[in-house]
């Protein structure tokens, strides 16, 4: 492995612990921020699977031994798409929650502190304010 694989390969990692520890916070725009920074760390990883730099693969002009993997760069594509269409509905949920609630951070579900509350019933249950539910 190059030097130059090496630093793509840790900056791939970078990214992806970058991109899962803004997934795991409640605000939306964060978690939207999350989901780009991890589909670049693919883009770069499937870059970096295709392999050395090489030759276009244009049958007759070059040998096969010396083509570029299309592969990874079909993949990089998909991958742009895919993360483009995640990006606009994250992007029109978060402003569609601010819009309804004036913030974009996501609370615990009322459901959700039940199930905790019977799980542990010496835990009070609380709203997101701190206080009992009336």
């Amino acid at each position: 492995m190059t030097t130059v694989n090496l630093v793509m390969a840790a900056t791939v990692g970078v990214l992806y612990g970058t991109g899962f520890t803004l997934l795991l916070s409640r605000s939306l725009m964060r978690v939207l921020i999350g989901v780009v920074v991890l589909g670049h760390g693919t883009n770069l990883l499937l870059q970096l699977a295709g392999g050395p730099p090489g030759r276009p693969p244009i049958l007759g002009v070059v040998p096969p031994e010396e083509f570029t993997d299309p592969l990874p760069q079909a993949l990089a594509l998909t991958a742009i798409v895919i993360t483009f269409a995640l990006t606009t509905f994250l992007l029109a949920l978060g402003y569609r929650s601010y819009v309804l609630v004036g913030h974009d951070e996501v609370q615990d579900d009322v459901e959700d502190r039940r199930i905790a509350r019977q799980k542990a019933p010496s835990a009070p249950l609380e709203d997101g304010n701190g206080e009992e539910p009336s």
